[in-house]
C-alpha cells in the first residue's frame, strides 16, 4: 500500500443525493485534482459550514466547547489524518501535542474536520486512500454542485419567485443575521448573509 502523504483541502458541502438528510463534505488534494466525497450527518454538516461561512454562534458548540477545553489544558491539535478507508468508512485520528508529547486520538472524519478548521491544522491522508475513493471532477466544478445549483432553480420558481429577503435593506438583513444567529437558526443565517454578501458584491 502506498502511504505517501497527501494534504487535502475543504472544498465545500453539499446535498447528499445518495442519503436523504445527509451531506457530502468534498476534500481536494493540495496539489492535484482528485476530490474525495465524504457522507455526513447534519449536524456535522453544519458545525463545519458555521466555520467555512465565519458565523459566531453566541454559545458554544461541541467542536467550540472541545477547542476551549483543549487550549484550557494547553492541548493543541498539529494535524488531522484520515489513515483508513473499510467498507466505505472513512476512519480519521487527531495528532496532539499534550506536554511536549505527540497523542493520536481516534475521531469520526466530520469531527476531525470540524476541529482541523477551529485549530486551524492541516488535514492529510494517504496515496491509497485517494485511489480508492479519490474523483476527478472534467472541470472543477462540474459535478454536485451544479446539480445542486440546477436543483434549486427547478424547484425555486414552483415555490418562490422572489426571496423575501431581497425586500430588506442591509439594515435589516444585519438585524435578522443577529437574531437568527442568537435563536442558533444557523441555516437561516447562512442564508442571510450569503444575501448580505451578494448586494456588497
Amino acid at each position: 500500500m502506498d502511504k505517501t502523504k497527501i494534504k487535502l483541502n475543504i472544498l465545500g458541502l453539499s446535498y447528499s443525493q445518495t442519503q436523504s438528510g445527509a451531506y457530502a463534505l468534498v476534500l481536494a488534494e493540495e496539489e492535484g485534482e482528485r476530490r474525495i466525497p465524504i457522507i455526513i450527518g447534519a449536524v456535522e454538516a453544519q458545525s463545519i459550514a458555521i466555520k467555512l461561512e465565519g458565523l459566531e454562534p453566541p454559545r458554544p458548540l461541541t467542536h467550540d466547547l472541545f477547542l476551549n477545553f483543549a487550549r484550557a489544558f494547553k492541548i493543541d491539535i498539529l494535524e488531522v489524518v484520515i489513515y483508513k478507508l473499510e467498507e466505505g468508512i472513512f476512519y480519521s485520528e487527531l495528532v496532539c501535542l499534550y506536554n511536549d508529547e505527540i497523542v493520536r486520538i481516534d475521531s469520526r472524519t466530520s469531527d476531525a474536520v470540524s476541529l482541523a478548521l477551529r485549530f486551524n491544522c492541516p488535514i492529510f491522508t494517504f496515496e491509497d486512500i485517494m485511489q480508492k475513493a479519490g474523483i476527478v471532477l472534467d472541470f472543477g466544478d462540474q459535478d454536485e454542485p451544479p446539480h445542486t445549483a440546477e436543483a434549486k432553480e427547478k424547484k425555486a420558481p414552483a415555490k418562490k419567485s422572489k426571496s423575501p429577503l431581497e425586500d430588506k435593506s442591509l439594515e435589516e438583513l444585519d438585524t435578522l443575521l443577529n437574531d437568527a444567529i442568537s435563536q442558533e437558526n444557523y441555516e437561516k443565517a447562512s442564508e442571510i448573509r450569503d444575501e448580505i454578501q451578494r448586494r456588497k458584491k
